[in-house]
């Protein structure tokens, strides 16, 4: 893995389920990084803001906003991370795609799905856990209500290593009445599997009323804050390999977990 990881958090409000006035946004949005970055993750249903209109807003695979996506990581030569409705035969997904530079691309649908908002009936679950690598790095790409179930986001040891990851990714819509425990469980996580964990939402109100305050933010290993904002911005931050491993190195806390599988 390189030395250094640096990513961009695109926090933003979402026109509501508006596609083309999304990627025209998130575009602009793009071009104004002052630096480049290795990573650009952009918030949960980037294109439509987090819509149960599955059957009305829902595109098939490959298509225009993967097209965008495949566009945008071309030009800046970083490797682009956002989700939006997917349909495949008469099943709809709330897919997050990571595409490459090179045209390449791997996707993970979200295992947990937001019962008190229907999402539960509309989408269906995903079954896979997904871990990507950038530049060496092992990323774990989640989605929102991902974050309240740590079995699922767990580091587990394999056959080489301690360690399945060293970063984990939340993309999500987290409103504002529950924003003490978006900080709190992004904190956790990253502290619980010895891993930075960084989260990006959106700001703004959406078409049904909800709320949202942003407070994307990227945490280190020991749960402290590296990067954070409550406004539309982008935030920027490096990770750092050796802070990480000399960290592990000297805290090994992983070879006491609990061994488990999913089945």
């Amino acid at each position: 893995m390189t030395d250094e990881l640096k990513i961009a958090l695109i926090q933003s409000d979402i026109h509501w389920e508006n596609t083309e006035a999304n990627l025209g946004m998130f575009e602009e949005k793009i071009w104004k990084l002052e630096s480049r970055p290795d990573l650009i993750i952009l918030p949960e249903m980037f294109t439509t803001g987090f819509s149960m209109k599955a059957a009305e807003l829902a595109e098939v695979a490959h298509t225009k906003t993967f097209r965008w996506m495949k566009q945008q990581a071309a030009q800046t030569k970083a490797v682009i991370m956002g989700s939006y409705i997917l349909r495949e035969g008469e099943s709809f997904y709330n897919r997050l795609y990571v595409v490459y530079p090179d045209g390449a691309s791997q996707y993970y649908d979200k295992k947990h799905l937001f019962g008190l908002a229907g999402e539960n009936v509309g989408y269906t679950a995903g079954t896979e856990r997904l871990i990507v690598e950038v530049n060496g790095w092992k990323l774990m790409p989640l989605i929102c209500y991902d974050l309240r179930f740590p079995a699922w986001a767990r580091s587990r040891s394999t056959e080489n290593s301690l360690y399945e990851y060293d970063a984990l990714v939340y993309v999500a819509n987290w409103p504002e009445p529950r924003i003490h425990a978006w900080n709190t469980l992004l904190a956790a996580r990253a502290i619980e599997n010895i891993a930075y964990c960084m989260g990006v939402n959106r700001i703004g109100t959406d078409g049904v009323g909800a709320q949202y305050v942003g407070h994307s933010a990227v945490y280190n290993f020991k749960g402290e804050v590296m990067a954070f904002s409550e406004k539309e911005e982008n935030l920027t931050a490096t990770l750092s390999a050796l802070d990480l491993q000399s960290f592990r190195e000297r805290f090994p806390f992983q070879q006491d977990a609990d061994r488990f599988s999913f089945e």
